[in-house]
């Protein structure tokens, strides 16, 4: 279930207006009257508004969503229910997945574009503009947040969203636990967790370990994760606060993308290049950050943030050729936030202003390997280096008790450059910069005590990544590739109906996009290159609704359209074609009956519309609908042990579809079946 909010809610970082989209179901416990108020707070904040103040859409998950009888391996168990949202390929690790917000970020066919990733205050988006969710602990997730539509102004180069996740730190879930779970296909997984808090210090340790076979051939998966943060108060305004992070991912297989034909013949198959080359990659990642926070930092607050991180990586992809990469990435950056109140004239303000920095250096080459999967001559190799410097300011203005008028702005210098040096094909170096304003403007109206509508418009733009700057003709930058444009408009409403126990979120929202980055194959490779225009335009509904005591309904839908406006090759148009990868209609309901203590019930219903595969649109994904069951009890063992166990089935009616569907394929194989129907179960003792 989400937030439950009977006066205030939680969220951890807040984009400004520019953060377009209807925010979230946020469920409530049925307040005595209509004046009870909902208020936004932060804790690692970039603004903190009251919910209904708020032009802007916010999902927000707690606890109980991400944990309650879920497996914790992929963002989609609990992002699913979030409208306006797509996740696919939850079941191939190496290809990572892959994460739509209002059809950004739909182009990647691994990794994350467009969509600003957040953990604990610590950007897991990269300078260039990609991000790798494969570090993400979601066993010590405390809460997500989704901020859904261009949000450039307060996170920089982010056109679709962001993605804020907050990890627990012990003080609020002290004590221990031991929790091991198995499943279909091979699922094996162990956490430990330990927190806790001693007068100024507090603590939380979490370890997972995590084994798949797999439900097609050349799909399994070996990896082990440690999250720690260590907290020290500082007197009754500071703190300090450090974060570990350590990713171990020796194997993780790529069973590759299937054609018509090939999948008729067996769905669990892997590619036929796939195993030959025993495409795969592995990951060695370590990550270290320190924040300090002063709540009285002369009138106002002063948030300090830092971190650094070292990444190696190697894969082999399903090809024959110039098919085995790799690289050793350092990435280190730096942030600073000031909050204040103040009074212009008679009205309040409420403003932050802030300055980003960011560095990634990575050495890169590439390798050419046979049809016997023997690696060869190297290809490629290159330093590629990504600076980021951003300023913002951001202000709320109470205009009246009920009217709040929201501006903000930002200014981002992206710089990307390339030491080529492997020269047998000429000297590929270079260097892009990009200066980049992102400004927002949105007005709310709050016209009852639990029911707002709101306006906003707002500017994003997207850097094209290292990887999307790929030159088909040899290293370096490809010079026709250039950051894409977002120009979004929104109008929502949200509210709590108290007689009925319902609370809603509607928002009607459209998206112009300039110089839309595209995929396209070319001899295996994937390549991007500037569309032209496309426009999104879409519904996002959100409905919570507490039936009766125990038993709570909800449901999130989304009703969109995306097309290319203006799209043109040398021998093709693919105006008014619908962008691949992207169903229009999204539909997600979840019936929870919460029993006695811990005991629960959840029955999730998941329609997803039909979708092309290709910009030409010649290629039909059919729809398709998927029920999961999740059940699960607790008992006490003692004063301080409980027992928890819980059970659940993913697809339940064995639904033949597609985990991912990888765009403009090359000889149509466009698809990763999904697997059929799949059993878990886990036990958990907490002490």
């Amino acid at each position: 279930m989400f937030i439950k909010v009977p006066l205030k809610v939680t969220t951890t970082s807040f984009c400004l207006l520019s953060c377009l989209g209807a925010g979230q179901s946020w469920a409530q416990e049925s307040p005595a009257s209509d004046s009870t108020m909902a208020t936004l707070e932060v804790t690692a904040p970039r603004l903190s508004r009251e919910l209904y103040a708020t032009p802007a859409a916010v999902s927000a998950l707690d606890r109980e969503a991400i944990a309650q009888g879920q497996q914790r391996t992929r963002l989609d168990e609990a992002l699913v229910r979030v409208p306006g949202m797509f996740l696919q390929n939850r079941d191939n690790f190496a290809q990572g997945q892959r994460i739509s917000i209002r059809g950004f970020g739909a182009r990647a066919p691994f990794g994350v574009r467009g969509i600003t990733v957040m953990v604990d205050g610590i950007p897991y988006t990269l300078p260039d503009g990609q991000a790798q969710l494969d570090a993400i602990d979601l066993d010590s997730a405390e809460r997500i947040e989704v901020i859904r539509g261009p949000s450039s102004v307060l996170y920089g180069n982010a056109a679709g969203g962001v993605i804020d996740i907050t990890t627990a730190d012990g003080r609020d879930n002290p004590g221990s636990s031991v929790r091991t779970e198995v499943g279909s296909d091979g699922y094996r997984k162990a956490v430990v967790q330990t927190g806790g808090a001693q007068g100024d210090w507090s603590h939380h340790v979490s370890f997972s370990a995590l084994n798949v076979d797999g439900y097609r051939e050349q799909s399994s998966t070996e990896k082990y994760l440690l999250n720690a943060k260590l907290r020290r108060e500082l007197g009754s305004d500071r703190a300090l606060t450090a974060i570990i992070n350590l990713l171990e991912n020796p194997r993780s297989e790529d069973p590759g993308a299937l054609n018509a034909g090939e999948v008729a013949r067996g769905r669990d198959q892997a590619a036929p290049n796939s195993l030959a080359l025993n495409a795969g990659q592995n990951v060695d990642q370590q990550l270290i950050g320190l924040q300090y926070e002063d709540l009285s930092a002369g009138p106002g607050a002063l948030y300090l943030k830092g971190f650094v991180a070292q990444r190696d990586f190697e894969q082999q992809l399903p090809y024959v050729g110039d098919s085995r990469i790799g690289y050793q990435r350092d990435y280190l950056g730096a942030s600073a936030e000031y909050h204040h109140e103040v009074s212009l004239g008679s009205l309040p303000l409420s403003y932050i202003t802030g300055v980003d920095v960011a560095r990634q250096d990575d050495e890169r080459f590439r390798n050419a390997v046979n049809g016997q999967g023997v690696v060869g001559e190297q290809l490629a190799e290159e330093t590629q280096r990504a600076t980021s410097a951003g300023v913002f300011a951001q202000g709320d203005l109470a205009l009246t008790e009920q009217v709040t008028l929201s501006l903000g702005a930002r200014f981002d210098s992206v710089e990307l450059e390339v030491d080529d040096r492997y020269l047998s094909d000429g000297d590929q170096s270079g260097e892009q910069t990009f200066n980049e304003w992102s400004g927002s403007a949105g007005l709310s109206y709050r016209y009852r005590p639990q029911h707002q509508v709101y306006v906003n418009t707002g500017t994003a733009f997207e850097t094209p990544t290292f990887s999307e700057f790929a030159n088909p003709v040899g290293g370096g930058f490809n010079p026709s590739v250039s950051p894409q444009k977002a120009w979004n408009r929104e109008v929502g409403t949200r509210g709590y109906i108290a007689p009925l126990a319902m609370d809603y979120d509607l928002t009607l929202f459209s998206v112009r996009v300039r110089d839309e980055l595209v995929p396209y194959d070319d001899g295996g490779r994937t390549f991007y290159q500037n569309a032209g225009d496309t426009d999104r335009d879409g519904i996002e509904l959100a409905l919570g609704w507490q039936l009766a005591d125990q038993w709570r309904l909800d449901s999130a839908l989304t009703l969109a359209s995306y097309e290319f406006d203006r799209f043109t090759t040398p021998s093709e148009s693919f105006g008014g074609n619908r962008i691949p990868g992207l169903p229009e209609q999204t539909w997600v309901n979840q019936l929870t009956w919460q029993g006695l203590d811990e005991r629960f019930a959840t029955l999730e219903t998941q329609y997803v519309g039909d979708m092309v595969a290709d910009n030409a649109n010649e290629t039909e994904v059919d729809s398709y609908w998927l029920v999961n069951l999740r059940v699960g009890d607790g008992w006490q063992l003692g004063s301080d042990t409980r027992l928890n166990a819980y059970v659940g089935v993913r697809n339940l009616f064995d639904e033949e579809h597609y985990a991912n569907v990888r765009l403009n394929g090359t000889f149509g194989r466009f698809y990763e079946p999904a697997p059929d129907r799949s059993v878990y179960g886990g036990v958990e003792v907490s002490f």
